[in-house]
């Protein structure tokens, strides 16, 4: 990424609901640790009570300058008080604002709803005329059945899908990808 260019705003799709929570806590914590000591505004939706609170923690504890998007008034936990959040009634308007700020979209290994936001965000900023990039964290092959899909279904109808929708096998290749689409697109 050209070294003058400003770091990205980057929403990012993560749960730790469910098995490996543990495993995934720890991998956003190494996210947000490192995209936030690289600059990168980082954007998360909260929907139900559901708060990546160990990728907000680590980012905000190095530096980092998140945003939640919300669907409800949120009572953060005291890590997380100050972190400043914006609330919308409805997902289509959560997805939708965050369409409207995000340069890329990150997905980390997660939960059902994590990867549904992200695809309904990708979507309503398709309709809203963006291409927003997308790298997801392929963790223990934890996005090989959407690896497939986009190489069977993307690509017939989305002319240069391998560079809006792209796998990252370390939290490096996460950033490096990410970033260089961010910047190509810019």
């Amino acid at each position: 990424m050209d070294t003058l260019s400003p770091a990205p705003t980057l929403a990012i799709f993560a749960s730790d609901k469910g098995p490996g929570d543990a495993e995934r806590a720890s991998i956003m914590s190494q996210v947000g640790t490192h995209f936030a000591k690289r600059g990168a505004r980082i954007i998360c939706i909260a929907e139900k009570g559901v708060v990546p609170v160990p990728l907000i923690t680590a980012a905000r504890a190095s530096g980092g300058n998140v945003l939640i998007v919300a669907d409800s008034p949120l009572v953060l936990p005291p890590a997380l008080a100050g972190v400043p959040f914006e609330v919308f009634g409805t997902a289509a308007e959560r997805q939708a604002r965050v369409a409207e700020l995000a340069e890329g979209y990150v997905a980390l290994p997660g939960s059902l709803a994590s990867v549904t936001a992200l695809f309904n965000t990708w979507a309503s900023g398709r309709a809203a005329g963006r291409t927003v990039p997308v790298v997801m964290l392929n963790r223990h092959r934890a996005y090989e059945v959407i690896r497939g899909y986009a190489a069977d279904v993307l690509a017939p109808g989305l002319r240069g899908y391998e560079h809006v929708v792209q796998f990252a096998e370390s939290i490096d290749d996460l950033w490096n990808r990410v970033t260089r689409l961010v910047s190509e697109a810019r």
